[in-house]
């Protein structure tokens, strides 16, 4: 359920333990599915310093 054009739209979200090469499979996954409308962050929990692996539609 989109909101206005131009905006994300979170579709999920998933914490994983902190691997190094993480941004590399992240940097895949934006450049092989952008014409399927994806994105994909990557962020790091201030908490426990797990890594936060979200996915969007465009």
């Amino acid at each position: 359920m989109k909101e206005k054009e131009g905006k994300l739209e979170l579709i999920a979200a998933k914490s994983f333990t902190p691997y190094p090469e993480l941004y590399k499979v992240i940097d895949f996954l934006n450049k092989t599915l952008k014409h399927k409308k994806l994105m994909f962050g990557l962020t790091k929990d201030p908490e426990n310093g797990n890594m936060i692996i979200s996915i969007y539609e465009i």
